[in-house]
């Protein structure tokens, strides 16, 4: 019984969870009005979208069955090998996506059910179909980052501004192409890979998507910071969010890299430097100008 929920806990991913993180990022903003209370719902709606994105993963696992058992890294998966059945995948998905929107109905809110329920909607969306059509997956992948936002600040009750909503489109978009970008020159190299949408793209394209959304991303954040009450204070963390996208292009262009943005949150020291010196510069301005 033990092995079985290993495998199935494996096939929902829980490195990727961290993408569930976008879910503090209404947290951040509320300084310096956090307490215990919030967090703690920050905490808990983090885990209900861990809970409902691994029941994505294994529907999409289940999706891409045939491909993933001919890719060279995923059919190590639990169900790409065949260790585990897809039937008690299938069930173990079914299972998790029951208890976040029950969690969400019970201990939250209706606003944070539909939250997950339209999560789990439009990625399931993304599995069957939207997947296969070049740029809606992007903007597929990047809508599901604004859902998670938007629940952070339904879990907290906080009111997102428009701009704090455009800039987590932008930077989800960003990350996004970057990480088709990383796949499309993977797949001209080997030849191998378990997205045929592929074929749809040019590097020509995914590098302009890539410059567009880039120069996005630090224009909305700058104007998100210029809307907000604390306009002054705020612009000096416009330098770290430059300097951000700007190394994650170096990454992308140079390296070869940006197919697992999580990972490389971790391991580029410069990004991982540059976030944690923005987030303490962001707390600090808010807490000092209160």
């Amino acid at each position: 019984m033990f092995p079985m929920l290993m495998l199935v806990l494996r096939e929902m991913r829980p490195m990727q969870w961290s993408k569930n993180a976008f879910v503090f990022a209404a947290l951040i903003f509320t300084v310096p009005h956090i307490n215990a209370g919030m967090i703690g719902r920050c905490l808990g709606c983090f885990l209900l979208f861990c809970l409902v994105s691994g029941t994505v993963y294994i529907v999409n696992d289940f999706m891409d069955l045939p491909n993933d058992m001919q890719h060279p890294e995923k059919r190590s998966r639990p169900m790409a090998s065949g260790a585990l059945p897809t039937s008690t995948a299938l069930v173990a998905a079914s299972v998790a996506a029951v208890i976040a929107l029950t969690g969400a109905w019970i201990f939250y809110s209706g606003e944070l059910f539909l939250c997950i329920l339209g999560y789990l909607i439009l990625n399931l969306g993304y599995s069957i179909r939207l997947k296969h059509i070049a740029i809606l997956d992007i903007c597929a992948i990047a809508a599901g980052f604004v859902i998670r936002a938007v629940a952070g600040g339904v879990a907290i009750g906080v009111e997102l501004t428009p701009w704090f909503l455009i800039c987590a489109l932008m930077l989800s978009l960003f990350l996004a192409t970057g990480k088709r970008r990383h796949e499309y020159v993977l797949w001209n190299k080997s030849g191998v890979s378990s997205r045929p949408v592929m074929n749809q793209y040019s590097l020509e394209l995914l590098n302009q998507l890539s410059s567009i959304t880039a120069t996005c991303v630090i224009l909305s954040y700058a104007l998100f910071t210029l809307s907000s009450q604390h306009a002054r204070p705020l612009m000096v963390t416009i330098p770290f969010v430059i300097y951000g996208v700007m190394r994650y292009l170096k990454i992308v262009y140079t390296e070869g890299a940006g197919g697992k943005p999580e990972v490389t949150l971790v391991e580029d020291k410069h990004i991982l430097v540059t976030v944690v010196l923005f987030a303490i510069t962001v707390v600090m301005v808010l807490a000092l100008k209160d």
